[in-house]
């Protein structure tokens, strides 16, 4: 079975740094693409970033310049760096994987982990 279990979600002040882990399970990681995306109270899911499995990134608008996805095969691990955190960040934060591109992670990916609240205060 696959899984992707999230970490490092919590409480951080506007302005602020936060990691969130997500551990992979149960697939070749090294050949996926993984991504992460978020969901607000009463709001749709919506992508942030995702990474290929040879390394190419890509960013929603909103994140640019603040976020950074990366990840490390030896682990089966992907990382989401969140820098200059604004109360809009606030969200429950989830990952995501697919077996077939990057394009595919970003729009219906085949797995997603549990989530981890983000709650970013002003």
């Amino acid at each position: 079975q696959v899984q992707l279990v999230e970490s490092g979600g919590g409480l951080v002040q506007a302005g602020g740094s936060l990691r969130l882990s997500c551990a992979a399970s149960g697939i070749t990681f090294s050949s996926t693409a993984m991504g992460w995306f978020r969901q607000a109270p009463g709001k749709e899911r919506a992508f942030i970033a995702a990474i290929s499995w040879s390394g190419g990134t890509t960013y929603a608008d909103s994140v640019k310049g603040r976020f950074t996805i990366s990840r490390d095969n030896a682990k089966n691990m992907v990382y989401l760096q969140m820098n200059s955190l604004k109360p809009e960040d606030t969200a429950v934060y989830y990952c995501a994987a697919d077996r077939r591109t990057i394009r595919a992670v970003t729009t219906t990916p085949n797995y997603w982990g549990q989530g981890t609240q983000v709650t970013v205060s002003s």
